[in-house]
C-alpha cells in the first residue's frame, strides 16, 4: 500500500451504505493535488484494504471528490478526475459493492474499458483492462457519478433488489 506518510497513524473510514445521499450525488472534480489529498488517498488505500475490496470511491466514504484508489492484485493505483474513454464488448459477471455490503447480482457491463484521468504528481494516465479491470474501471467511475451497481439491474430485478434493502434497512429481515 502506498504510504507517503511514514510514521503517520492512517484512518479508516466507515463505508457509506446504500441510502446515504452522498452515494447518489455526482462527485466534484479535484481542482488541486494537495498534502490533504495525498492523505486522503492513503486512506482511502487503508479502508480499501481493511473492507476488503479492489475498488473504492471517495463519496463511498462520504468525501463527494472524483477520485478513487483500487488494486486488483496487480498494483495499487489513483486516478484522479477519471473518465471512460473507450469501451467494447460485453461482459456479465456476478458484482458486489462495498457500499451494498453482502450482495451480488450478475451485471453486464462493457468486457473492455479504458479510463483516462491523472495520478498523484498530476500527470495524465490512463489503465485499461478486460473482465475485472475494465469492470472496476466501470464500477469506480459509476460511483463518481452518483450511481450504485443497483441502477445497471434489469428492472425487475432492481425491484426486487431494492425492497429486499428496503425491508433489511426497516429490519423485517436479516441480510443473507
Amino acid at each position: 500500500m502506498p504510504a507517503r506518510y511514514r510514521g503517520v497513524e492512517m484512518a479508516i473510514f466507515p463505508i457509506r451504505t446504500f441510502g446515504d445521499p452522498v452515494l447518489r450525488t455526482p462527485a466534484e472534480p479535484v481542482d488541486d493535488i494537495t498534502n490533504a489529498l495525498e492523505r486522503l488517498v492513503d486512506d482511502m488505500f487503508e479502508t480499501m484494504y481493511d473492507a476488503p475490496g479492489v475498488g473504492l470511491a471517495a463519496p463511498q466514504i462520504g468525501v463527494s471528490k472524483r477520485i478513487f484508489v483500487a488494486d486488483i492484485g496487480e498494483g495499487p493505483f489513483v486516478m484522479i478526475n477519471p473518465e471512460i474513454v473507450a469501451t467494447s464488448g460485453e461482459w456479465a459477471y456476478e458484482e458486489g459493492c462495498l457500499s451494498v455490503p453482502g450482495k451480488w447480482w450478475e451485471i453486464e457491463r462493457a468486457g473492455f474499458a479504458r479510463a483516462r484521468g491523472l495520478d498523484l504528481d498530476g500527470s495524465e494516465v490512463v489503465y485499461e483492462g478486460e473482465e475485472l479491470m475494465g469492470r472496476l474501471l466501470q464500477h469506480e467511475v459509476d460511483h463518481l457519478d452518483g450511481m450504485l451497481l443497483i441502477e445497471r439491474l434489469p428492472r425487475r430485478i432492481k425491484k426486487q433488489a431494492l425492497r429486499e434493502l428496503r425491508d433489511e434497512a426497516l429490519g423485517l429481515r436479516t441480510a443473507d
